[in-house]
C-alpha cells in the first residue's frame, strides 16, 4: 500500500519518560495540580455567578479564563496522566481522540490570548474613561467580547487542524507529551507547505496582536496614571492592572518558549517540559492571582475559610 494514502487509526504517544519507581510519584504530584487547577476555576465562577456584588464587567469577563482553563486541563490532562502510569509501549491514542485533543488544546492557547485582550481593554475603558465606563461596557459590549474571544479562537483553530487532518499518514508515533497541530502533520510524508505557512502566519498574527494591544493598553494607562495626581486611583489602576498584567506574562513567556523549540527537534525534552509548564502553571496561578487581587472573592474566601473552621470545631 503506498504510504502517502495511509491513514493510521491508533496512534502510540511518547509521553513523559519517568522511571518505573517514580511514575507513582509523578502522577500523584499531577493528580493534586489537576485537582487545585478544577476546583480552584469552578470555585471562583460559583463565587462571581452568585454574589450580586461581583455582577461586573471586569469579573464576567474574567470568569472567560478560569472557564478556559478548566475547559483545557480536562480536555489535556487526564489522558496524558494515564499515560505517566502506563508502559511506554502502549501510550496508544486514537487519530480522532488525538485530532480533538490537539483542536482543544489550540483553542486553550488562543483563547488565553483573545480572553487577555478582552480583560485588557476593560482596564482600558475604566482607567482612561470612567465616566464613560458605565456606557461603554453594556451587558451587550460584555456579550460582544467574550463571544468575539471564543468565536476567533474556534475558527482560526478549527482551520488550523482542518489542514493537519486532511493529510494521509506515514508515520504512526506522536513525540510529544499532547497532540497537537504539529504532531499532526508531523505524521504525513505530503508536502505541508500550507500547513507552516498558515500556522505561521496564525502564530504571529495572534502574538503581535495580543502583544500589541497589551503594550498600547498599558502605556495609556501609564499616562493616565502620570498624569493623574489622585494616589487612591493610580493605587487601585496598579491592583487591577498588576494582576492581568502578571497573568499575561506568564501566560506568554510559557508559550513563547513552547513555540520556539518546536523549531528545534534536538531539545525535544526542554520543549516536552515547556509544554507542560504552559499547560500547568498559568491555570494553577490564575485563580490565585485574581482570587487575592479582587476584595470581593478574597473577603468570600476568607469567610468561607473561617465557616469552616467553626463548623469542624
Amino acid at each position: 500500500m503506498d504510504n502517502l494514502t495511509f491513514r493510521y487509526s491508533i496512534l502510540l504517544m511518547e509521553g513523559l519518560q519517568v522511571t518505573h519507581l517514580s511514575n507513582n510519584f509523578v502522577f500523584i504530584l499531577f493528580l493534586l495540580a489537576y485537582i487545585f487547577i478544577i476546583v480552584s476555576n469552578i470555585g471562583i465562577l460559583i463565587q462571581i455567578s452568585v454574589e450580586k456584588r461581583l455582577h461586573q464587567p471586569m469579573h464576567i469577563l474574567f470568569c472567560n479564563l478560569p472557564l478556559n482553563d478548566v475547559l483545557g486541563t480536562i480536555a489535556l490532562l487526564p489522558r496524558f496522566m494515564s499515560h505517566i502510569l502506563t508502559d511506554p509501549s502502549e501510550r496508544y491514542i486514537t487519530y480522532v481522540e488525538c485530532a480533538l485533543q490537539a483542536f482543544f488544546g489550540h483553542v486553550y492557547g488562543t483563547a488565553s490570548h483573545t480572553i487577555l485582550m478582552i480583560m485588557a481593554f476593560d482596564r482600558y475603558v475604566a482607567i482612561c474613561n470612567p465616566l464613560r465606563y458605565p456606557t461603554i461596557m453594556s451587558n451587550n459590549m460584555v456579550f460582544k467580547l467574550s463571544a468575539g474571544a471564543w468565536g476567533s479562537a474556534i475558527v482560526l483553530v478549527g482551520i488550523l487542524i482542518g489542514l493537519s487532518v486532511r493529510l494521509s499518514h506515514c508515520r504512526s508515533v506522536i513525540q510529544n507529551l499532547f497532540c497537537d497541530n504539529a504532531s499532526l502533520f508531523k505524521l504525513s510524508c505530503e508536502n505541508i507547505v500550507i500547513n507552516n505557512v498558515y500556522g505561521l502566519t496564525f502564530t504571529v498574527v495572534l502574538l503581535t496582536s495580543s502583544l500589541g494591544s497589551v503594550v498600547f493598553t498599558y502605556l495609556r494607562i501609564a499616562m493616565v496614571c502620570f498624569k493623574s495626581k489622585n494616589k487612591a486611583t493610580n493605587s487601585k489602576a496598579i491592583k487591577t492592572c498588576g494582576a492581568h498584567l502578571a497573568v499575561y506574562i506568564i501566560m506568554s513567556v510559557s508559550g513563547f518558549t513552547t513555540v520556539f523549540l518546536h523549531r528545534f527537534p534536538a531539545l525535544y525534552e526542554s520543549r516536552n517540559l515547556s509544554s507542560l509548564m504552559f499547560h500547568v502553571i498559568p491555570p494553577s496561578l490564575n485563580p490565585i492571582i485574581y482570587g487575592l487581587q479582587a476584595k470581593e472573592i478574597r473577603q468570600r474566601l476568607f469567610k468561607l475559610i473561617y465557616r469552616c473552621k467553626v463548623n469542624s470545631m
